[in-house]
């Protein structure tokens, strides 16, 4: 579903990626652990292009995010090819980023219709479905600050289900929340779990890295220093970074 090859992108004089290379399998789980700082959010965030790498490049679902090659060199899509590769990506935020002038189920609408052209009563049946399908059904009607931030992030992954996608990128979902309210958004991202869908995730939640991921994946210093399976990242880690990580936060 994803390949990354030699990605490296620089703010300035610091460089955050530094040749990063990774596979993620369709229909897999992958959570990107390590310090903040590491470069987890930035590699998520190339993904789908919300930035643009200095080297290197992504594939999603076979083809280059952002660009094309001609004549022997990759070239910048313009935005309406970007914007076309978006809709297979969803991504989920730790703000929720929810429109608070909009109820839920025109935030839930909104994209399905202005972007890719679904009949508006297709797009409110389909809107119907996912808030039932993560827990809040009968809230159409309420405005973002009327719900908890667990409900907020629900209806945020709820709205990026609405576009269809290939594949869903979460960066750091539960971040966010009050304590008590971490587990409901879990529940549901475990649920597509289950349900086969291909999602990268960064989390601090080591529990529920080990739970549902099919590969973890430790950044430190902008480079991929252990992958593999969750059991062997989390409890037998060669890296000395990641071991000093992982036992601090166990």
């Amino acid at each position: 579903m994803v390949r990354v090859r030699g990605l490296k992108k620089s703010f300035g004089s610091h460089r955050v990626l530094d040749g990063v290379d990774l596979d993620v399998a369709e229909g897999s789980v992958t959570v990107l652990l390590g310090p903040s700082g590491s470069g987890k959010s930035t590699l998520l965030r190339c993904v789908n292009h919300l930035e643009r790498p200095d080297a290197g490049f992504v594939e999603v679902a076979g083809e280059i995010v952002g660009y094309r090659y001609r004549d022997g060199r990759l070239h910048e899509l313009p935005g309406r090819e970007i914007t076309r590769q978006r809709t297979q990506v969803g991504m989920v935020f730790q703000q929720f980023n929810l429109f608070p002038h909009l109820t839920v189920l025109e935030n839930l609408i909104e994209a399905p219709v202005a972007v890719r052209g679904v009949p508006k009563p297709d797009a409110v049946a389909k809107a119907g479905e996912l808030l039932a399908r993560v827990g809040l059904d009968g809230r159409q009607s309420a405005y973002p600050r009327e719900l908890s931030g667990g409900q907020q992030q629900r209806v945020a992954i709820a709205r990026a289900l609405a576009m269809e996608p290939r594949l869903l990128l979460f960066d750091e979902p539960t971040s966010a929340l009050d304590p008590e309210l971490v587990g409901e958004v879990l529940g549901v991202i475990r649920d597509l779990a289950v349900g086969g869908m291909s999602m990268i995730i960064v989390t601090h939640e080591i529990g529920f890295a080990r739970e549902v991921a099919d590969q973890a994946v430790f950044l430190d210093g902008g480079r991929i220093v252990e992958s593999g399976a969750p059991a062997d990242v989390l409890d037998r880690p060669g890296n000395e970074r990641a071991r000093a990580f992982l036992s601090a936060v166990l």
